[in-house]
């Protein structure tokens, strides 16, 4: 068993929040990117495009994270392409945040008056201008509390990247718990950690819900 101080133990796990941070990041965004995409293709006039959107929204609510990040991380390379734990957590959680991401947005657009439709045809905007332009702004604005909310899930979700081997916090606190055998220790300090890291989330998406819509 290794020796560590309390102290050491906080200042190991607090460098390895850094990594569960970036990913969480690097996943809200790429997967805003994706959602975005699938969103668009979930509401065109083309029937196969819709489609297709549904099947990858269903795909990825359907089955297990940890199955996907397996996926990704263990299927690309019998194809022979070799990927590292960090890029494969990256993608497998992008993609899974996409198809959230984009049924949260579908939402919003979906509640919108069908005058702000109307009246963008009016407009003689194009199509891809009345989107841009008037209905996504309005919907992205509605839908913002929902997915910050989604923001927090998508912080707790990192943890299951530790089973491909990326270090991120819950991996640390593991080899920590290992070295020096003191779980109560280890894992109650990574809770509050979590919990530093989810609370003002989930308090801000608590305001947005309850601040008057405009």
């Amino acid at each position: 068993m290794d020796d560590f101080s309390s102290g050491q133990i906080l200042v190991n796990l607090l460098l390895a929040a850094r990594w569960t941070v970036g990913l969480t990041l690097v996943a809200f965004v790429g997967g805003g990117v994706v959602g975005m995409a699938i969103l668009i293709a979930r509401i065109d006039h083309r029937s196969w495009l819709r489609r297709s959107a549904t099947s990858y929204i269903g795909l990825f609510q359907r089955t297990p994270l940890l199955m996907q990040l397996f996926l990704v991380f263990f299927g690309l390379p019998l194809v022979g392409i070799r990927i590292e734990p960090w890029l494969a957590a990256g993608l497998g959680l992008t993609f899974y945040a996409g198809a959230y991401l984009a049924e949260i947005w579908r939402g919003g657009v979906e509640a919108l008056p069908r005058g702000q439709w109307e009246a963008a045809a009016a407009l003689e905007l194009s199509a891809a201008a009345r989107l841009g332009l008037v209905i996504l702004p309005q919907a992205l604005r509605m839908t913002l509390p929902p997915a910050v909310g989604f923001l927090v899930q998508l912080v707790k979700a990192t943890a299951v990247t530790s089973i491909i081997g990326f270090s991120e916090l819950m991996k640390t606190a593991n080899a920590i718990n290992n070295a020096t055998f003191e779980p109560f220790t280890v894992y109650g300090m990574v809770a509050i950690i979590y919990f530093a890291l989810c609370f003002p989330l989930t308090t801000y998406a608590r305001r947005l819900e309850a601040a008057p819509s405009r």
